[in-house]
């Protein structure tokens, strides 16, 4: 097989290739941020929201260049990717990382970037037909601050649930916030169904400002379903009708089991099927 293809700041080179130096920034202290996406028939989903989610996220890290990575700068890349690597539908990262010198002030706030793809078989989001298994992971928890819904190349806290997880033969792993409420999975946002209401941690309580969460929260509301942004105590697991999560790579993923609890499937796949009835 050939080697895939990555675009390192608009220039399509081999995936293997050499590029970094121990000074990057982002290698020395997380100083980026990124984004993972779905390509779908040869086109970006989302491509507006990941463009917003992005140029707000690189403000805020006061990152220059923000204003270059719209939605037509996005799809252009990734289209471009995707025709060089002959891939059709795949998963995408899209890293951002401030292209300086310096300690922890840098000499300049210049932006560089590195596009990644990866191809995968499906063409439309698939509910996953084994529901996953998950339990709470407690050794580090989540700061609530303006950070904390950026999804920056800091990401220990998820390496080291990442960890719990392959220990205890887990799925995935719920996260909490520094208050010990539910903030967000490993890689995914959280909705809870509980006494026929939809919950999820509002952007207050820490988690990750996940495209898919804007999406499904869009798709809530259009259906009727009655949904709120809250502050969540984890004991709601146990309770709970269904939880499930949602990351823009996979689109929603029902989980099956907390502990002894099981959890439906109902909900989740009404929500998927409506996903994939947006073109968009």
């Amino acid at each position: 097989m050939m080697p895939l293809f990555i675009n390192f700041n608009g220039e399509l080179l081999p995936g293997d290739s050499r590029l970094l130096t121990t000074a990057n920034r982002a290698f020395r202290y997380g100083d980026g941020l990124f984004e993972s996406m779905r390509l779908m028939k040869g086109h970006l989903k989302f491509a507006d929201q990941h463009a917003d989610r992005l140029q707000r996220g690189m403000k805020a890290l006061k990152i220059d260049g923000y204003s270059q990575m719209d939605s037509w700068f996005l799809k252009e890349k990734v289209e471009q990717l995707a025709t060089r690597n002959k891939i059709k539908h795949g998963r995408l990262r899209l890293t951002v990382f401030r292209d300086a010198e310096g300690l922890y002030a840098p000499t300049q706030n210049k932006m560089a970037y590195c596009l990644e793809l990866q191809p995968m078989d499906e063409p439309r989001y698939f509910l996953n037909d084994k529901g996953l298994i998950m339990d709470i992971f407690t050794e580090v928890t989540k700061p609530t601050n303006f950070l904390s819904n950026i999804k920056t190349c800091n990401s220990l806290i998820y390496v080291l649930a990442g960890i719990f997880k392959t220990q205890n033969r887990l799925d995935d792993a719920f996260l909490l916030n520094q208050n010990g409420s539910l903030c967000e999975a490993s890689s995914s946002n959280i909705f809870v169904w509980y006494k026929s209401h939809l919950y999820t941690p509002a952007l207050s309580e820490g988690c990750v400002e996940g495209v898919m969460r804007q999406i499904v929260i869009k798709l809530a509301k259009q259906s009727n379903i009655p949904f709120t942004e809250a502050q969540i105590n984890p004991d709601i697991l146990y309770e709970a009708d269904e939880v499930f999560l949602t990351n823009a790579t996979k689109g929603i993923q029902w989980v099956m089991g907390f502990g002894v609890k099981r959890y439906f499937n109902q909900l989740s796949k009404g929500l998927i099927g409506e996903l994939n009835k947006l073109e968009h």
